[in-house]
């Protein structure tokens, strides 16, 4: 049985009084049709509630105003909800926006002002004044030290030449302020090493001056061997390097520290410079025949037995015995 007996008894009422009714109505002058269709409405009525299912339904719909009031409440909450956390989330995207657009700004900005200090310094390199001129090479110097940025856009803005031109300076702290700007301009960027070297015959010239007349000053001496050495790791500029003196100039650099009785912490350094300098001349076979017409292969032989020099000597002499004319000067030592 259902639970909803009285619903049943209900309807049955409801049916006996509707049958009274249309049986009322069909002794008035209304049509068949009209009672026909009564009829049919209380057959429903009675199905609906001897109807287990049918109930349930009369029930769930009664209720149903209820329950969509409490589904309308809980879709609102919900959709308040998801506003609020969207609202959240576009306020934390829009504060990630906001600080890479500074944090953009402020790079921009710096760069800025990094590339407007360049262009001072390089200016100033074409000032009349020499000692202006020697401040901005030590300042080019300490730019191009570190950062590889700067090397690159320092030769874009045509640092390179008046570099050189220093060198045909008397001033022996312009040369060296000069040439360690050149050396760091060089560090790590082929395409400065190159241009340096390209500028041809002139800063040869300039540089066998130098050589000429470092041997009254140490310091200059150490910069020309540093400038070799990072020159000299290019390629194309072995060739170059090894025809312009500065093979005669590393070997007379090294003989006369090995004479000297105290060598201090730099000139080892320098003697170390010299060898890996003529270790990568000694790689380009057009550079054997200069080497060996200087006495460096019966240094390098004496050499053996150094700890601090053998390793780089024997590189050497590895180089050179790979010719003819090489391995016949060995033999003859």
């Amino acid at each position: 049985m259902c639970r909803d007996s009285s619903l049943f008894f209900f309807a049955i009422s409801l049916s006996l009084s509707n049958v009274g009714s249309i049986a009322l109505d069909h002794r008035h002058t209304e049509k068949n049709a009209t009672a026909g269709g009564h009829f049919c409405v209380l057959r429903r009525l009675i199905f609906d509630a001897v109807s287990c299912g049918g109930t349930s339904r009369y029930r769930y719909r009664q209720r149903g105003g209820g329950e969509g009031s409490v589904g309308d409440f809980s879709s609102v909450a919900s959709h308040a909800e998801k506003e609020e956390r969207s609202e959240k989330r576009s306020e934390k995207l829009s504060d990630l926006l906001n600080a890479a657009e500074t944090k953009t700004d402020a790079e921009v900005e710096r760069k800025e002002e990094a590339l407007a200090e360049l262009k001072r310094v390089v200016k100033e390199l074409r000032e009349e004044d020499f000692s202006m001129r020697r401040i901005a090479a030590e300042r080019v110097r300490s730019l191009a030290k570190e950062d590889a940025e700067a090397r690159a856009n320092l030769a874009m803005l045509g640092a390179i030449p008046p570099l050189v031109g220093m060198l045909d300076s008397e001033d022996a702290h312009s040369q060296i302020a000069s040439l360690y700007a050149l050396l760091n301009l060089g560090i790590g960027n082929d395409a400065n090493k190159a241009t340096v070297v390209k500028i041809g015959t002139v800063h040869k010239m300039l540089m066998l001056k130098l050589i000429e007349s470092s041997e009254s000053n140490s310091s200059v001496a150490e910069a020309i061997v540093a400038n070799f050495l990072g020159l000299s790791a290019l390629d194309s500029n072995k060739p170059i390097v090894g025809s312009s003196g500065a093979i005669p100039f590393l070997v007379s650099t090294l003989k006369n520290l090995e004479a000297s009785k105290t060598v201090s912490q730099s000139q080892s350094q320098v003697k170390q410079d010299a060898l890996r300098a003529l270790y990568n001349l000694s790689i380009c076979q057009s550079n054997i025949s200069v080497i060996l017409e200087t006495d460096l292969a019966w240094f390098l032989v004496s050499a053996i037995g150094d700890m601090e020099v053998s390793e780089r000597s024997l590189a050497i002499l590895s180089n050179l015995v790979s010719t003819p004319e090489g391995r016949k000067a060995i033999k003859l030592i």
